[in-house]
């Protein structure tokens, strides 16, 4: 047939419709010729990267090659030219967790978060056992397999690999799930910046919305810098409490990931319900045209903006942005945002 075709080691896939677009990938979907079988092709611009962004690409290949989970999409094959890399991926038919909790106002009931949060704890152990911290959790990055029943884990951009007890120093991420510790510039346990970001998403899972969102950013790094938030009544006493263990301020105080799979309000679910056969009934709704986003390739412009954080310890990185200095203490910190 006619259209645009790819070849690969693996075969010849047809590309079809766009499914999102970033600064510099655009995410098609495409089928594979022989096999049939549908796949996402993320389309990376070389020419338009610059270092920073070639170097979280760089990372998102290695650390994705290194990561083969159930609830991990799957990077199937690379293929690099001249001035393109297509990067062959595992194709999420059910959407995101973002779109998922706003389509459930007031949070989802408790046995689903459940079993949803269980599958997204599992990546996350998976890959800090293999030295990889992603670094950017957020429901957006979380991804919806209904003939699997399974959600999994997506956008490792901010990935990076990390030696147990040594300190990360880069910031990244996005201000609502971020932790103190990364707005506050100083080095960071790695694995403790995605328990953070765990906690968040579980509040956004049972309450509907995030724990610290404010009308401007300003306000909202201040409430994360003071861990401040509210959950509403509705939320029973054994959530409350495992979402308490992982938004701790100081990172030494979070609970570890074996602590969170023992803990009490994730017990009784039995693998058969992590990973169900048959599609769940949310299902109806999420194939509109529109749903298939195999997690946007820069995520969601403008609404969620993407930072990065310099402390002003002498060296001072000007960028073609708008920054804000917050004071907090004695430190000041650079929020640059990407318009």
């Amino acid at each position: 047939g006619g259209g645009v075709k790819l070849h690969s080691q693996g075969g010849l896939y047809h590309l079809g419709r766009t499914l999102g677009r970033g600064h510099f990938a655009v995410v098609k979907l495409a089928r594979h010729v022989s096999t049939r079988q549908l796949v996402a092709v993320k389309m990376i611009d070389k020419t338009k990267l610059d270092v920073m962004a070639a170097s979280h690409l760089l990372q998102e290949v290695r650390c994705m090659r290194l990561v083969q989970h159930p609830n991990v999409v799957r990077l199937y094959e690379v293929i690099d030219t001249p001035t393109t890399l297509y990067l062959i991926m595992e194709l999420a038919e059910g959407g995101d967790l973002y779109d998922y909790i706003l389509r459930h106002e007031g949070g989802v009931a408790e046995g689903t978060a459940k079993r949803h949060f269980a599958q997204i704890v599992r990546a996350v152990a998976y890959c800090h056992q293999l030295h990889v911290v992603h670094r950017d959790l957020k429901p957006e990055n979380v991804v919806f397999f209904p003939q699997q029943g399974a959600v999994k884990l997506t956008d490792f951009g901010f990935s990076n690999l990390f030696q147990p007890g040594t300190m990360l120093a880069t910031s990244c991420g996005s201000l609502a799930y971020s932790a103190p510790e990364i707005l506050l510039g100083e080095e960071y346990d790695a694995p403790a910046v995605d328990i953070w970001s765990l906690g968040v998403i579980l509040y956004m899972l049972v309450c509907g919305a995030p724990p610290f969102q404010e009308t401007n950013d300003s306000e909202t790094l201040v409430m994360i810098l003071d861990c401040r938030y509210r959950v509403p009544e509705h939320v029973s006493g054994g959530c409350r409490d495992l979402i308490s263990r992982m938004l701790q301020k100081d990172p030494s105080h979070r609970a570890s990931l074996q602590e969170i799979e023992a803990h009490d309000w994730l017990q009784g679910l039995d693998d058969a319900l992590l990973s169900p056969e048959a599609p769940p009934h949310w299902l109806s709704g999420a194939l509109s045209p529109s749903s298939p986003r195999c997690g946007a390739p820069d995520g969601r412009q403008g609404e969620m903006s993407l930072f990065f954080l310099f402390c002003l310890k002498g060296a001072y990185t000007t960028m073609k942005m708008g920054f804000t200095l917050y004071m907090h203490g004695l430190r000041v910190i650079v929020v640059l945002t990407v318009k």
